[in-house]
């Protein structure tokens, strides 16, 4: 695998303990969701952490900006999949819980590398 500058990045570590997390939740969802909830959810963790890449490759800071506000956007996006998977009663409030903690953290991560945007 390439030796690239965004694996130092401590966000992208994170997005990447996302990712496994996801799976690991959805796991557990029922069969007949594979294709829904559990498929965006899956898709929007590994757009946050791959956008957190593709933006740390390009030259310029306005497209860097870009393909970050683009990762926390795919936060968002996880944030109201947890809300509803929650009112389905397909994860416990202790599992909203650390996945609430790990997106708000990734969120804030996220916001502070925009703000100060390398």
């Amino acid at each position: 695998m390439l030796q690239l500058n965004h694996k130092k990045l401590n966000v992208w570590k994170e997005g990447i303990n996302l990712v496994k997390l996801i799976y690991k939740t959805t796991e557990s969802f029922p069969r007949n969701e594979i294709f829904g909830l559990s498929n965006q959810l899956r898709r929007a963790s590994v757009s946050v952490a791959s956008n957190i890449a593709e933006g740390a490759s390009r030259r310029t800071k306005a497209e860097r900006i870009r393909f970050y506000e683009i990762s926390r956007s795919s936060v968002v996006e996880i944030d109201t999949q947890l809300e509803i998977a929650n009112e389905l009663k397909l994860i416990n409030e202790d599992q909203l819980k650390e996945l609430d903690n790990k997106i708000s953290h990734i969120f804030s991560m996220l916001s502070n590398l925009i703000k100060n945007c390398i």
